[in-house]
């Protein structure tokens, strides 16, 4: 008499790495790149499919549009830009996740990044940063992956050292 005890699969939630990968693989689709309606004077975007129930979105950036600071709570991330080139702003320091209004940051916790077409990033949990696209007449393009789709984004304002928490947003601000 043969058993089997096999146990019910488990589909894995997608890792850091596998949202880059993603995002990766639809910047190169140069088709739907080319099918985002881009706005002269504001950002579009539009909500696409992410591997194993991850939220993806692929963001057009006209010249001089950016973010803001903010972060993305619990969820992972990646992002890739497709078209143009996007500048990221971020901070090497990890901050308090809750309970704090105004922080004070201390020396060397800046960073920048430059990503032109092709290139990308990988985040963690917390990661707070600012994403801009500093073209004075060029238009961007990037994909976005996250995971658990976005709990909520903590939106900031800086001035020097100085960090405070402005706004928290939930999905029904943004979608």
């Amino acid at each position: 008499m043969s058993v089997s005890s096999a146990a019910p699969s488990r589909v894995s939630a997608p890792t850091q790495a596998d949202l880059l990968d993603f995002v990766r693989r639809i910047a190169a689709d140069a088709a739907l790149i080319a099918s985002l309606p881009l706005d002269p004077e504001g950002r579009t975007w539009v909500r696409l499919e992410g591997p194993g129930g991850s939220e993806a979105w692929l963001i057009g950036w006209p010249p001089g549009t950016g973010t803001g600071w903010h972060d993305h709570a619990d969820s992972v991330g990646a992002f890739m830009t497709a078209s143009g080139e996007l500048t990221e702003h971020s901070l090497a320091a990890r901050l308090p996740t809750d309970g704090w209004k105004t922080l004070e940051l201390t020396g060397g916790v800046d960073r920048e990044r430059r990503l032109p077409a092709g290139q990308g990033r990988a985040f963690g949990r917390h990661h707070v940063h600012e994403v801009l696209n500093e073209s004075p007449d060029r238009h961007a393009v990037s994909v976005h992956a996250y995971y658990p789709p976005l709990p909520r984004i903590r939106r900031y304002s800086r001035s020097g050292d100085v960090l405070r928490l402005e706004q928290v947003e939930r999905p029904a601000d943004w979608q």
